[in-house]
C-alpha cells in the first residue's frame, strides 16, 4: 500500500496510461519509430503489460519487425486479459500472421464486448479471411452500425462483401469509406482496382490515376494504374506511373515492370486484356485478403 493507502499498482497503472497516451498521439502523425522507441524503454522499465504490448507489436508490425510484433501480441495474450481492445488487437495482429490463436481472442472480444465496434470489426475481418462470410458480414454490419461516423468500419465491411463476391453492394461500401477518410490512399487505390474488376474502367482508372500519384513508393499501384490508364487511352499519364515504378522498384519487380510494360506499349486493348484477366484479379484478392 502507498501512503494515502492506495494499491501502489494504481500508480503503475497511471504511468501505464500516460504512456498509451504519448504512444497514441505519436501514432496519429504517424511517427511510428517514435512509437516503437517509446514502448521498448517503457517495457523495459515497466515490465509486461497487456496493454503496452499489444502497444508494442503494433509498433513492431508499423517498421516492420514481423517477428518482434508476433512475440509482442502472444506475450499479451499469455497474460490472459480481458481487455477487448488487447484482445482484439493481439488476435488481429496473430490473424496476420496465421497464428491458429488469434480465433479465440478475436471471437473472446467480440462475444464480451458486441457493443465495441473494433472488436466487432476485428472478428468480422477475420472471418472473412477465413472464408466465413455469412458471419463475416454480420460481425462488420453490426460494427458499421455502432460506428457509421468511422470510416474504416465500411470499408471493412467492403472488403468482406468483395471477398463474398458482392461487388456492387462492397464497392458502396468502399465509396462511403472514402468519403470518410479521403486521404487514404492505400484504400484509394483499392477502391479503383475493384471499380476495374466491375468492369467499371474508367471509373477505376480515375481513382487508381490518383492514388498512384499519392503513392510513389507502391510499385504495384504504379503498375495497375499505368495498365488502367493505357486501357482508357491515357498514354502520357500511364508512361509517368510506369517511371515511377522503376524508380521505387527493387530487382524482383524488373520482370513485372517489363510486361506491363510491353503491354501498355502494345496499345489499350492488349493492356486492357491483360488488367482484367491476369494482373488485376490477383493483386485484388491480394490487397482483399492483407486488411480483410
Amino acid at each position: 500500500m502507498s501512503e494515502d493507502g492506495q494499491p501502489v499498482d494504481d500508480d503503475r497503472g497511471a504511468t501505464i496510461e500516460g504512456i498509451v497516451a504519448q504512444a497514441q498521439a505519436l501514432a496519429e502523425d504517424e511517427m511510428w519509430d517514435h512509437v516503437h522507441d517509446l514502448l521498448s524503454v517503457a517495457l523495459d522499465e515497466q515490465g509486461d503489460d497487456p496493454l503496452l504490448l499489444v502497444w508494442a507489436g503494433l509498433a513492431a508490425q508499423r517498421v516492420g519487425e514481423d517477428g518482434e510484433a508476433y512475440e509482442m501480441f502472444r506475450r499479451a495474450l499469455a497474460m490472459e486479459p480481458d481487455d477487448p481492445f488487447v484482445l482484439a488487437t493481439a488476435g488481429s495482429g496473430l490473424s496476420a500472421l496465421d497464428d491458429p490463436e488469434a480465433e479465440r481472442a478475436l471471437r473472446l472480444a467480440a462475444l464480451t464486448a458486441p457493443d465495441f465496434p473494433f472488436a466487432r470489426a476485428a472478428y468480422g475481418a477475420y472471418l472473412a479471411r477465413e472464408g466465413l462470410f455469412a458471419e463475416a458480414i454480420t460481425e462488420l454490419q453490426a460494427a458499421r452500425d455502432l460506428a457509421p461516423e468511422d470510416g474504416s468500419m465500411h470499408a471493412e465491411l467492403g472488403m468482406a462483401l468483395l471477398l463474398a463476391g458482392r461487388a456492387p453492394e462492397g464497392l458502396d461500401a468502399l465509396e462511403e469509406a472514402l468519403s470518410r477518410t479521403p486521404g487514404d490512399s492505400w484504400l484509394r487505390g483499392l477502391f479503383g482496382l475493384a471499380l476495374v474488376d466491375a468492369g467499371r474502367g474508367e471509373e477505376g482508372a480515375e481513382q487508381l490515376h490518383q492514388a498512384a500519384e499519392e503513392r510513389d513508393e507502391d510499385v504495384e499501384v504504379q503498375l495497375i494504374a499505368a495498365l488502367a490508364m493505357a486501357a482508357e487511352g491515357w498514354e502520357d499519364p500511364a508512361w509517368e506511373a510506369l517511371a515511377r515504378a522503376g524508380q521505387a522498384a527493387d530487382s524482383s519487380d524488373r520482370e513485372l515492370i517489363a510486361e506491363v510494360e510491353d503491354r501498355v506499349e502494345a496499345g489499350a486493348e492488349t493492356a486492357a486484356e491483360f488488367l482484367r484477366l491476369d494482373l488485376g484479379p490477383s493483386l485484388l484478392r491480394e490487397r482483399l485478403l492483407q486488411r480483410a
